[in-house]
């Protein structure tokens, strides 16, 4: 299978993490001929992954923080059109359930779920009229294991699929934009590498010993052992956002590792 993304111009949201996973799916974009959008909440951080990209004709970067109307309105104003929106952005920082704050919540669903609906919602219009398009949103396993260090996100995220459920209801496959989710297990990226690090500090000698140390407490009924790695997690965005994928929509798609104990 050969994905040709040429022609097509993809905007993948928080995407300046390098090694991340946005940064990793646009990567993978332009490699099969996208022009990319790389996308941060600061000048600085994009400067530096439009650099480690090529910085070439086909790569663009975006200041914006889309967890906010006004950040989204930055974006979509310096990109009208696009054909691929991959609602990346997001996070959370562990919490225990009674201690989170009205405000978090409302930060949490602002970042993990209004951002991209608001994006969807500029975009997926031109996408209807010009005949073609996808968006996928980076959900993960927590919405269907919420987990109990950081509830929040958890049930954000499931809002999101929900989100991206509606959204396909609204534009059919039939005029040829597909809507699907894709939902990441422990994906080793630096923001997992900082959070493995802050929950087992001198007890794992490296990233990959705490990775393992994650699965075996935190995560056994996974099949794989181990934390994905980007480019894994990244390759199934990439085929999602192409024209082989064009009767898959409206769907939730797992790349875990088998943790959800689950045929379907």
């Amino acid at each position: 299978m050969l994905i040709d993304l040429t022609g097509k111009t993809a905007l993948i949201t928080g995407s300046t993490a390098i090694g991340g996973i946005g940064y990793t799916a646009a990567a993978g974009m332009h490699a099969s001929g996208a022009t990319v959008v790389l996308n941060g909440r600061t000048a600085d951080r994009v400067r530096k992954a439009v650099d480690a990209l090529g910085a070439g004709d086909r790569i663009i970067g975006v200041a914006a923080d889309v967890s906010t109307a006004a950040g989204c309105e930055t974006l979509t104003a310096a990109v009208p059109h696009v054909d691929i929106l991959v609602n990346n952005a997001g996070g959370a920082t562990p919490q225990p359930m009674m201690e989170i704050a009205d405000a978090e919540w409302e930060n949490q669903f602002a970042f993990n779920v209004m951002s991209g609906l608001r994006l969807s919602r500029n975009y997926l219009p031109g996408m209807a009229e010009r005949g073609w398009g996808r968006v996928v949103f980076v959900s993960s396993d927590a919405a269907l294991n919420i987990p109990v260090e950081m509830p929040h996100y958890g049930i954000t995220k499931l809002a999101q699929l929900g989100l991206a459920r509606g959204l396909a209801e609204a534009f059919p496959a039939s005029g040829g934009v597909t809507i699907n989710s894709v939902l990441p297990g422990a994906t080793m990226t630096p923001a997992l590498e900082t959070f493995l690090d802050h929950l087992f500090g001198d007890e794992a000698d490296s990233p990959e010993e705490a990775g393992r140390l994650l699965i075996e407490r935190g995560r056994p009924t996974s099949l794989l052992g181990r934390p994905a790695n980007a480019e894994e997690v990244a390759n199934l965005i990439v085929y999602l956002s192409s024209p082989q994928a064009s009767a898959t929509t409206g769907t939730s798609v797992r790349v875990d590792g088998g943790v959800v104990r689950t045929v379907v």
